[in-house]
């Protein structure tokens, strides 16, 4: 148990090392895009240790100042896993980046086991649904009602969708016919 509990330990300090150096990363990059005159935006996936750092928030809008750029310039990711097995104090914590302009993903959408009362509750503009149910919903009726029923749902309780893992044509056109906000996968570019 006493080595478990190292181990968690040297992981939450590992990841809260390797998450500042790559907000630094992308708080530098998005300044040098707006000095080219180019607004666009970056995201980085979150773990769930930086939920347990209730001085996070502050930490994130430090770097963003420092570098020079918006906060509404970044998107943190955390998955829906992570939100759901994360500390109580996880929605405080997304709820205070929110109020500073910080924009919230939930990434993976669909393989956790969120409820939509949970749902409702958190501060997120955006749900990235998994590649797992895209990737499957030309051959497969089922992903095709899952995907169709999420876009329904964010759009209906105001949210952008992103469908991750879009690999052809066929699956973008499905995607669009559903009114989908935004696709990525190797179909419109290999990362």
């Amino acid at each position: 148990m006493r080595r478990n509990r190292w181990k968690e330990n040297f992981a939450s300090l590992l990841i809260r090392d390797v998450t500042t150096w790559v907000l630094m990363e992308a708080a530098r990059q998005c300044r040098e895009w707006q000095t080219l005159g180019l607004e666009l935006r970056i995201a980085v996936n979150l773990s769930v240790y930086n939920l347990y750092d209730t001085g996070f928030p502050e930490h994130v809008l430090k770097i963003v100042d420092e570098m020079g750029s918006s906060s509404a310039s970044l998107r943190l990711e955390i998955t829906e896993t992570a939100i759901m097995s994360g500390p109580s104090n996880a929605l405080e914590i997304l709820n205070r980046l929110s109020v500073q302009g910080v924009r919230i993903s939930i990434d993976d959408f669909g393989t956790g086991y969120s409820s939509l009362s949970y749902l409702k509750q958190l501060p997120v503009d955006e749900l990235k649904i998994d590649k797992s149910f895209v990737a499957g919903m030309v051959v497969d009726n089922n992903d095709s009602v899952i995907v169709r029923s999420t876009i329904d749902l964010a759009h209906n309780i105001g949210l952008k969708v992103v469908a991750e893992g879009v690999e052809d044509e066929q699956t973008y056109q499905l995607l669009s016919g559903l009114h989908c906000d935004a696709a990525q996968g190797f179909y419109m570019s290999r990362p």
